[in-house]
């Protein structure tokens, strides 16, 4: 067995390895001072929050009891299935 090949792939692989220890640590770096610019630059700058039309202020009563009539149908229903009935 030639040493020299295993002391050569040796040399490549902690060159390799300590290569992309470097970029990721650079690249986690980059990433928490973008993380801290972006946060200074939203205090200034806020974004405007989508305001959805479709939701309206009054709500009927009768949505409200149709609502609990199938939260009330499933849940009879998966303790049937749970318990066998």
């Amino acid at each position: 067995m030639d040493l020299t090949l295993f002391k050569e792939g040796f040399v490549v692989m902690v060159i390799g390895m300590g290569t992309v220890f470097v970029f990721l640590t650079i690249m986690i770096w980059v990433m928490n001072l973008n993380s801290y610019i972006l946060k200074i630059v939203n205090k200034y700058f806020p974004e405007e929050l989508p305001v959805d039309k479709t939701i309206s202020k009054k709500k009927s009563s009768s949505n409200d009891e149709e609502i609990a009539l199938a939260i009330a149908a499933a849940m009879h229903k998966s303790k049937g299935v749970i318990y066998g009935k």
